[in-house]
């Protein structure tokens, strides 16, 4: 009997022992936390890595979408749209993706705009609230809808000046507020409008990119050839809200709400609010006259991020 009392013993106190154990100490627990700290730093990286390029494929089907609607219209019109054409009253202009809106799976939207009427007709109340996930960089972060302002006069006067700002500082006024023309539905994928800057005057310059004021452009213009020249590329919100449906020919930079130009590069901090961007690392995708989708970086050559943008 003493020897089983005494092994009894021996094994409550071993298993309160194992009991006491099984606890973590202090120590341990500020350990646990670190590697736990420290493989989240270490995963968290590779999960916003492989969600970007999911954003990224998503982008390209979504501007190879834009270019086989672009195709379809040139065999349906025999020419690429306008890249802004004015409604008669010569007072606002509605941009080239109107006339892709039949080919993009919008037949009913198309139908409800009248480019007769000027954009902010009551008729046209639907549409401008409609923002096409087709024409938006899934990386981007965007509001759905943006106020266009009327240019101020400072903006017009100091115009030669502002060429060489990064962003020309719009002032007005003490004590006013600038005038809200409308609100627009944002897009992030603009037509190309060449080399020069289409906001320059109105009416603009005659560009060398595809999407040129009141003008079409046919294939068969590409001189260069559809392969190496680039259409329709990429911009940020945060660069200038931008937009599919038109706008207001006295808005503030209203033509680069529509087309966009090569300028200073891609993502360039001191580019002109026309140019190229994304919140793509390293660069922007563009879509190119035959349709196919290539990823341009920032450190492209200038002078063949220049040749890539015009027809000649």
């Amino acid at each position: 009997m003493p020897l089983q009392s005494e092994l009894s013993r021996s094994r409550s106190a071993r298993r309160l022992a194992f009991e006491s154990r099984r606890a973590f100490t202090v120590l341990e627990l500020l350990v646990s936390i670190s590697v736990v700290g420290l493989l989240v730093g270490l995963l968290l990286p590779a999960v916003n890595s492989a969600r970007e390029a999911t954003r990224r494929i998503q982008c390209v089907d979504h501007l190879r979408e834009v270019g086989l609607a672009l195709h379809n219209h040139h065999d349906a019109k025999k020419s690429l749209p306008a890249g802004w054409k004015f409604d008669p009253s010569g007072e606002t202009a509605f941009g080239w993706a109107v006339e892709l809106l039949p080919y993009l799976g919008q037949p009913g939207l198309f139908d409800q705009i009248d480019c007769k009427l000027p954009v902010q007709h009551p008729i046209h109340d639907h549409a401008r609230t409609t923002t096409l996930e087709v024409l938006l960089c899934p990386s981007d972060i965007i509001d759905p809808m943006f106020a266009l302002h009327e240019e101020s006069e400072e903006d017009e006067d100091d115009e030669d000046e502002d060429e060489e700002d990064e962003h020309p500082v719009h002032v007005y006024e003490l004590g006013t507020e600038p005038i809200e023309l409308m609100r627009l539905p944002t897009a992030n994928y603009v037509g190309v409008f060449g080399t020069l800057e289409s906001d320059d005057s109105v009416p603009a310059p005659i560009g060398d990119g595809a999407f040129l004021e009141n003008r079409l452009v046919r294939f068969r213009d590409f001189q260069r050839g559809l392969s190496h020249t680039f259409i329709v590329g990429e911009r940020k919100m945060a660069q200038v809200p931008s937009t599919w449906f038109g706008v207001h020919l006295e808005g503030e930079d209203a033509a680069a709400r529509i087309v966009g130009s090569a300028l200073e590069g891609i993502n360039q901090p001191l580019a002109d609010e026309c140019d190229f961007s994304s919140r793509h690392p390293g660069g922007a995708n563009f879509l190119w006259g035959d349709g196919h989708v290539s990823f341009l970086t920032e450190s492209l050559d200038l002078d063949e991020y220049h040749q890539w943008s015009k027809l000649r």
